[in-house]
């Protein structure tokens, strides 16, 4: 049995709230728990003591278990000082992205039609047929 701790949403449309629960892993997100942590509420200024409360012994008591917190519920551990996130690093992320026309044009580079490997050697190599003068073609 897969424990975690992780964040079961309870408020109404629009107006999030979260319970910090310990479930196994194959129940749903908001649906049978064994024990409730804490709670967290989203709406509440960063800074407020009411957005994230957590019954630390409990969450101690699970840890011991072998409960594995999410990521979100990880951060609020590390903010109370009970377990070590890790940072996170995508170099990916922080390149600019291509822009529409640039986009646009490098699919249609490749799109255009390329000279066979076989026959583009051979063209080199053959020598050009001298062309024809004006006035024999317009007599013939």
């Amino acid at each position: 049995m897969a424990l975690k701790i992780r964040l079961a949403r309870a408020g109404a449309k629009k107006r999030p709230q979260f319970r910090v629960v310990v479930a196994d892993s194959r129940f749903p997100r908001d649906g049978r728990f064994i024990e409730k942590l804490g709670s967290y509420n989203p709406l509440l200024p960063k800074d407020s003591k009411e957005r994230v409360h957590l019954d630390l012994e409990r969450v101690k008591h699970w840890l011991s278990k072998g409960a594995q917190p999410t990521d979100r519920v990880l951060r609020f551990l590390d903010a109370a000082g009970l377990m070590k996130r890790k940072p996170r690093n995508n170099p990916e992320k922080a390149k600019p992205k291509m822009k529409k026309d640039e986009a646009a044009a490098a699919a249609a580079a490749p799109a255009a039609p390329a000279v066979p490997a076989a026959t583009a050697p051979a063209a080199a190599e053959a020598p050009a047929a001298p062309a024809a003068p004006a006035g024999e073609a317009a007599a013939g």
